[in-house]
């Protein structure tokens, strides 16, 4: 019987996604024996100081890859929005799983809207690309840093003196946290971290028997929004810990990517869109990023 090795992050969410991932392949591959191995990331180890001051790229997947490089995993299970846009050598990304809801919420003690928010309220971030879009919407509002696993945040909003906390929609749909109140905001308010909502099944490059049993489990749609974003991502040369977004969609079989780059105060902000066949989706990535460029993006992005 063939055995694969499933490596992944110890949260509730991550097991959340393995746990997923593990079901399809199960499904796709009955005769296949699963074992899952769990992984402690340096975001992991240290869920106190602010991701910028880490190091920002990698850190909940830098650890797993080299698992994946020196073998003791078959397959890495990431919240695709974690990894880096340019990957370590001898990785592939090898299939995406149809995407939940992209969208950032405003979570609340009593489910207030964003705009009734009081005048100088206190929200709770640990993502530069959020604080920013919040800013230019609320210069008004106080924006505080928030680190920790999703249990943890909700305990700090309940029990420490803040009006609200923003997290991804996804990550309380998929845990099934009903109770929890929030508004949604629209994706002409926040545009999303490249990659949200979205799971990256990472592989070894050259593993063709691995690569044979996850490619059944790739939806194609979502691949090709998660290959546009990510393509915009690397070609502005950034990472999920600067004041930049990307949404990918399919509309009437056409590709469609709006992206966005802040600054992180919120007073500048730069959008920008544009639509291509979905064969097109990595040149579109970098020609809208080079958009971008041309309007003042690294300038912006390097005063970070």
């Amino acid at each position: 019987m063939d055995k694969i090795i499933v490596g992944t992050r110890g949260s509730k969410l991550a097991l959340w996604q393995a746990e997923y991932v593990e079901r399809m392949l199960t499904a796709a591959n009955p005769n296949v024996h699963i074992e899952r191995k769990i992984i402690k990331t340096e975001g992991d180890r240290d869920q106190k100081t602010s991701l910028t001051r880490i190091g920002g790229q990698g850190v909940f997947t830098k650890t797993i890859e080299e698992a994946l490089l020196n073998g003791s995993i078959d397959i890495a299970v990431h919240s695709l929005k974690d990894l880096p846009s340019q990957m370590a050598d001898g990785l592939a990304l090898a299939a995406v799983p149809e995407r939940a809801e992209v969208e950032d919420v405003l979570v609340t003690k009593d489910g207030s809207a964003f705009a009734n928010l009081p005048e100088g309220a206190t929200v709770a971030t640990g993502s530069i690309r959020r604080r920013s879009q919040l800013l230019s919407l609320r210069p008004d509002i106080a924006i505080t840093d928030l680190r920790g696993n999703i249990d943890t945040r909700l305990k700090k909003l309940y029990n420490e003196n803040l009006d609200a906390i923003v997290m991804a929609k996804a990550a309380l749909v998929r845990l099934g946290l009903t109770n929890v109140l929030y508004y949604t905001f629209s994706l002409d308010e926040m545009i999303p971290a490249v990659g949200q909502a979205a799971i990256g099944i990472q592989i070894r490059k050259d593993d063709k028997r691995i690569a044979h049993f996850v490619e059944i489990l790739n939806d194609a749609e979502t691949f090709h929004a998660v290959t546009a974003e990510r393509a915009f991502l690397r070609e502005l040369d950034s990472g999920c810990q600067f004041p930049v977004g990307a949404y990918g969609s399919i509309r009437q079989n056409r590709l469609h990517l709006k992206g966005f780059v802040g600054s992180e105060d919120g007073r500048t902000i730069l959008t920008d869109e544009m639509e291509a066949d979905t064969a097109d989706a990595e040149a579109m990535g970098r020609e809208l990023a080079g958009r971008f460029i041309a309007r003042g993006a690294r300038k912006i992005l390097n005063q970070q």
